[in-house]
């Protein structure tokens, strides 16, 4: 048997010596716009490359996201698969 099995099942002896303190304000932060219905994709790489991809996108007046989005269908499109797009 899990060691851990009788956890979720456990209960406090005494309920109303268990006190616990109100749930504090989280401040909700609306999601803008631009990121509703998308996800985040992201790596780690080398400073070269990161400096390489920001230059690239400045020099052609794109975003940073814009030309990931177009490497990632270029890559898609390599490999048999419907590009995306953003």
């Amino acid at each position: 048997m899990n060691r851990f099995a009788n956890l979720a099942d456990h209960q406090p002896k005494n309920d109303a010596a268990v006190q616990t303190a109100p749930a504090s304000p989280v401040a909700q932060i609306p999601t803008p716009p631009s990121r509703v219905g998308r996800k985040a994709i992201s790596g780690y790489f080398s400073p070269e490359l990161s400096l390489a991809l920001h230059t690239c996108a400045r020099r052609n007046g794109l975003s940073l996201q814009d030309l990931m989005a177009e490497a990632f269908d270029d890559v898609l499109r390599k490999y048999g698969e419907s590009p995306i797009g953003r």
